[in-house]
């Protein structure tokens, strides 16, 4: 009965993502966008956009620099419901996935003047770049063109094994090298699915009261590729 509390906890309380500076692992991938962040306020440019597939990392290199820089995050596709004046005057700004503005292109162009009067700087986090945003602002895309721009590309080989190999420790679970190696040979290369899948076992291994082995790592993902797990 203990244990199946145990596995109901669990599964009640997943772990949180850490943004921290410390679970950051810099490679090839992620290491000029790492340098630039690293080197603000010494930018050039007062606005800069990171870029990058979803589950690459922005949004943990971008909450690294909003604590550093105390900036405010937002998501953009709620800037049309946002104190636009105010927060052009808060100093840092980071406006996350701005390639979904959608129809606010008036309120993203004029909180970007108004951040540029204010001498705020600004940080977006976008999947491409914005000739691909569909937007209709000349002026707005002009802007953002000039922009210093980083892109951040999708994990490669080494951060893959070295994200599993950190995830499976922060559970507390001993892995053996050959459960990591199979794992970033199959899963989907982003951060994300290291994570879902890290979760997926830990929670096999706790309702089987097992160790995560490789024959149980296999049997995982044929279930989620079947879509049965």
């Amino acid at each position: 009965m203990a244990r199946g509390s145990d596995r109901q906890m669990a599964l009640d309380l997943p772990l949180e993502p850490s943004f921290s500076r410390d679970d950051f692992l810099v490679s090839p991938s992620n290491q000029a966008a790492w340098t630039l962040f690293e080197s603000w306020p010494n930018w050039p440019g007062r606005m800069v956009l990171l870029l990058g597939p979803t589950g690459a990392g922005k949004s943990h290199l971008g909450a690294i620099w909003a604590k550093t820089a105390q900036a405010r995050v937002l998501p953009a596709a709620t800037l049309a419901q946002a104190d636009i004046t105010a927060l052009a005057r808060s100093g840092a700004i980071l406006l996350e996935d701005a390639d979904r503005i959608g129809g606010a292109e008036a309120e993203f162009f004029h909180f970007l003047n108004l951040a540029q009067e204010a001498g705020a700087y600004i940080a977006m986090t976008a999947r491409s770049w914005p000739d691909s945003w569909g937007l209709a602002t000349k002026d707005l895309l002009s802007r953002l063109r000039l922009a210093p721009s980083v892109e951040i590309g999708e994990p490669d080989d080494a951060l893959v094994r070295a994200v599993l190999i950190k995830l499976f420790l922060d559970r507390q679970l001993q892995v053996d090298t050959s459960v990591i190696e199979f794992l970033a040979m199959r899963i989907e290369r982003s951060l994300s699915a290291a994570r879902s899948i890290v979760a997926i076992l830990d929670h096999e291994a706790l309702a089987r009261g097992r160790p995560v082995t490789r024959p149980m790592a296999g049997e995982v993902l044929r279930r989620i590729e079947n879509g049965t797990g």
